[in-house]
Parts: structure tokens; C-alpha cells; sequence
């Protein structure tokens, strides 16, 4: 059953430059396909950010009571050094340098990208396909793209024939660029001679002698272009047209480009309904990448051993810290917001441990949990701003903290609706895993605050105003406010 919630959903879309209401294809279904990585290096913590991002949108729209298909490719074959079809494939020269099968690579690489979602608790998509086991795929959609006009065959290669293309349609309607403009910024035909034009990107790459990684086809012993395989496999598993593709902004230009003409080519249909793209994440401020050596693996914030962090952080702190820009806004890590993530992150979820030990006597609640509920619903509805659901989540412990000091009331019915709205967004929609239970659960905040108050206490009774006035004022910027009568003090969180 759908959730009435759903109704409110609205995403933003990549190809249309705004947000709209989410309305899947097919009532109950819905077709997600995201591109996956190159499995020839680690991924870095700023790929994982695209899978982290993706996994938050899966969680959810299963949370609303969508039936979800989830494909997220493996890229084992086809993707060269360069954009302009030249260089090695990136898996064959790791396995050359490694001195290794390309199989070998593909696999060590794999299983790593898997252990780290895993440890980061994001769900495995519903089909991982690879690109090598989908080559006879990628034939046909060749042999479709031959046929309509929009390819051509030269030396064993294939071409995509992007001025053929736009002179009916047009490339490049994603990224918004330009053909003009990448005519005027394209390189010589230097490294492809092959090609009629530079712009022109490659259906399938004919193998040279030293080339290790190869397939028989109708124009020779070969490998398919990078951008192929997610036009290929997407059709084959979600049909020619779906709800969503996904991946990285970096992807945009000229891989999803691409992928659209090649769509429009077989078929005459944009393959998906909503394009979003997740922005980077940056390093001290530069764009986290490998190849001008600015980036950090997870496990190295994992274990602390890396030399530019002061220590380590868990899988739950660094999701947390992701979750507090949104997706489409570029997020720069660092020590002191990973630090301030970590003491966010404690917050949250002792705020949570504490609603099963909260005293609800009371018939009467001074909370609104269904506005709160609303709320967190209409943020998340809002093209998944978790930022701003976090917001509303402290501002829920803030009223815990206070019912805990007997400062507000709460009743047994908004009790238990709270712990089940708490739990569903920490768990079944973030997508946080069970090491709250390493969660410091002590009272030891409230025992320093009531310490304080006896001694200002007895500051007042020695008429000592100065330091009585000063705990006060120090006590109200941490966000808690004494409340004094004739005899005594209480205090509440602000």
C-alpha cells in the first residue's frame, strides 16, 4: 500500500532544471538505475557519497510503499584513460601493472566496493550487472544505432555520429552544451583518425594486438565504448523508458549525453523520466580525485590511518556528516566537520536511547507530534533535504531533554507514536546501523548542569551576584535556561 505521504513527493530533475511531483510510470513501481564504478581502483570516499545518496532515495521510496527496481551497473570493461576514446582501458592496465587477470582486478575491486557499503549499511541494489556479461547487449543495441543512421563502421571501430544526430535531434541536452561549442573546443583528430569528427564517441573499440581484454562481433575482435553498456543493460532490465537514472554530477558530460542519444537512436525516447545527479565532495576545498592525488578512502577514516584526519571516524559519523548538506550541494570534508558531525551524531541518537526511559504519566502532551511528523515527511518530500529533516530531528531531542528534566510533558499514545517515527527515520530511511549501542547513555550533562545550580545557589545566598549572574548567562548560551523562584532553581534546554 501506498503511503499518503507519496503524494507530496517531489524530485529534481537534471534535464528540466527543476523540481516536480513524482509520479512513477507505473502506479506501485518504480525503475531506478544508477550508474555504478570502474572496479579497477578503490573507490574513495567521494564516489561513495553518489551510492550513499542513492541508497537514502531506495530506502525511501520503499519506505513509501513502492515496489522498487534498483539497478546499479559494474563498469569492468570499456572505459578508457581519456574522453576522446584514446589511452588504455582502465581495467586492463591496472591488471598489466598488478600483473594480474583483468578478472582478477574486476573481482578484487568488487569485492572491496561491496565492503565498504556495507559497512556504510546501504541495501545492495535489486540487479548489479556487469558490462562483460552483457557484450552480446551491447552488439545489438550497436547493430539497432547502425541501422537508424546515427553510427558508423571504420576500421573494425564504430562511431557515434553526433553531427548525423543533431542535424534531427539534439546532443547534449542534459549537460546543456553546446555543439557549436564543443566544435570550437575540440582537440585535433590526432589520437582517433578513425573518427569524422572529434566529438564523435566510440560503440565499439577494435582490439589491438596488445590489447587483453576482447570480443568476437560483426565488425571484428573488439570491446564496447564505456557509455554503451548503461543504454544496454538499463533497457534490458527496466525497459526503454524508467523513472529515475541517477550517478554523479561529474557524469552528466558527456556520459548520460551519451547515453540519451543512444537512447533516442534506437528507440527515439530519453530512456528515464528524472535525471539526478549527486555534487562532489571536496577535500579541504579541492575536488576529491585520484588523479591529482586529493582524495581519501573510507576505510582510512574508518581505522584513523591516513594523514589527514586527527582520528578516526565510524561508518555512522561519516554518513551523518554526508546527510547534513543536501545531495546537490558540494560538501568539503574535514577534520573539524567530521569532529562536529561526531558530537552531532552522539547527540541524535541519545536523544533517541532516551524515549523508552521518558516519564509519561501525563495525560496531556506539550508536543505536537503530528505537526512534528508532517514536518519530517514534507522535508523528505521536499527532494530528500535530509538537512533539514536532521533540523527536525534535534528540534524532537530538545523536547526530549526536557521531558527527561520533568520541564515538558508527554503521554503513553505520543510516546510510542514518537519511538516509531524516530526509529523508522534513523534506521529505515537513513539507513543507520546498530552502533548506537556504543552510544554513551549517561545522565552526566544533567548532573553538571545541577551542579552548577547548587553553586550558584549558594553564590546568591552569599550574595555573590557576579558569579551568580555569570553561571546564569554561561548556562543560556549553551542553550539552557535557569528558571528561579524564592527558594530554588530548575532549568530547561532552549
Amino acid at each position: 500500500m501506498i503511503s499518503n505521504y507519496a503524494k507530496n513527493l517531489k524530485l529534481y530533475n537534471s534535464l528540466t532544471g527543476k523540481k516536480e511531483k513524482f509520479i512513477p510510470i507505473q502506479e506501485l513501481n518504480v525503475g531506478m538505475y544508477v550508474c555504478g564504478p570502474t572496479v579497477y581502483s578503490n573507490a574513495h570516499l567521494g564516489n561513495c557519497r553518489t551510492f550513499i545518496s542513492f541508497d537514502l532515495i531506495y530506502r525511501y521510496l520503499k519506505h513509501l510503499g513502492y515496489n522498487v527496481r534498483y539497478v546499479r551497473n559494474l563498469t569492468d570493461v570499456g572505459h578508457l584513460e581519456n574522453e576522446d576514446d584514446t589511452g588504455e582501458d582502465k581495467v586492463s592496465k591496472k591488471a598489466r601493472l598488478e600483473n594480474l587477470e583483468p578478472m582478477e582486478v574486476v573481482q578484487k575491486y568488487t569485492l572491496d566496493f561491496h565492503s565498504i557499503l556495507n559497512k556504510l549499511n546501504t541495501l545492495p541494489p535489486s540487479i548489479e550487472p556487469s558490462a562483460t556479461g552483457h557484450i552480446i547487449e551491447q552488439i545489438d543495441s550497436i547493430k539497432q544505432i547502425l541501422k537508424s543512421g546515427f553510427a558508423y563502421e571504420k576500421n573494425g571501430s564504430v562511431y557515434f555520429d553526433i553531427m548525423k544526430f543533431n542535424e534531427s535531434k539534439t546532443y547534449g541536452k542534459l549537460s546543456g552544451r553546446k555543439i557549436e561549442e564543443m566544435l570550437n573546443q575540440s582537440r585535433s583528430l590526432d589520437g582517433s583518425v578513425d573518427k569524422k569528427n572529434p566529438q564523435d564517441f566510440a560503440l565499439w573499440k577494435k582490439a589491438e594486438k596488445n590489447h587483453i581484454m576482447f570480443w568476437d562481433s560483426p565488425w571484428g575482435k573488439g570491446f564496447p565504448g564505456w557509455h554503451l553498456e548503461c543504454t544496454s543493460m538499463s533497457k534490458k532490465y527496466l525497459g526503454d523508458y524508467f523513472d529515475i537514472h541517477g550517478g554523479g554530477i561529474d557524469l552528466k558530460f558527456p556520459h548520460h549525453d551519451c547515453e540519451i542519444a543512444q537512447s533516442e537512436a534506437i528507440d527515439g525516447k530519453n530512456p528515464a523520466k528524472f535525471w539526478m545527479h549527486t555534487n562532489m565532495l571536496t577535500l579541504n576545498g579541492k575536488k576529491m580525485s585520484k588523479s591529482i592525488e586529493n582524495f581519501i578512502l573510507p576505510n582510512e577514516v574508518f581505522n584513523g590511518n591516513n594523514k589527514i584526519l586527527s582520528k578516526s571516524f565510524s561508518p555512522n559519523v561519516v554518513k551523518f556528516f554526508i546527510y547534513q548538506a543536501h545531495y546537490r550541494s558540494v560538501l568539503d570534508l574535514s577534520n573539524d566537520a567530521l569532529i562536529a558531525s561526531e558530537k552531532g551524531f552522539k547527540k541524535l541518537m541519545s536523544g533517541f536511547l532516551s524515549i523508552s526511559k521518558l516519564n509519561h504519566n501525563s495525560e496531556v502532551s506539550d508536543f505536537d507530534i503530528d505537526l512534528w511528523i508532517s514536518k519530517c515527511y514534507a522535508k523528505m518530500n521536499d527532494d530528500f533535504n535530509t538537512p533539514m529533516l536532521i533540523a527536525e530531528l534535534f528540534e524532537c531531542v530538545k523536547f526530549i531533554n526536557n521531558v527527561k528534566i520533568n520541564s515538558k510533558n508527554l503521554n503513553t499514545k505520543d510516546k510510542e507514536r514518537l519511538a516509531i517515527t524516530f526509529n523508522d527515520i534513523l534506521f529505515n530511511i537513513l539507513g543507520f546501523n546498530s552502533e548506537i549501542s556504543k552510544v554513551e547513555k549517561s545522565n552526566s550533562q544533567n548532573e553538571l548542569v545541577e551542579l552548577l545550580i547548587k553553586i550558584r545557589s549558594q553564590a546568591r545566598n552569599d550574595k555573590n551576584f557576579t558569579l551568580s549572574d555569570q553561571i546564569r548567562d554561561e548556562l543560556f548560551k549553551l542553550g539552557i535556561q535557569l528558571n528561579d523562584d524564592k527558594n530554588s532553581s530548575s532549568f530547561e534546554l532552549i
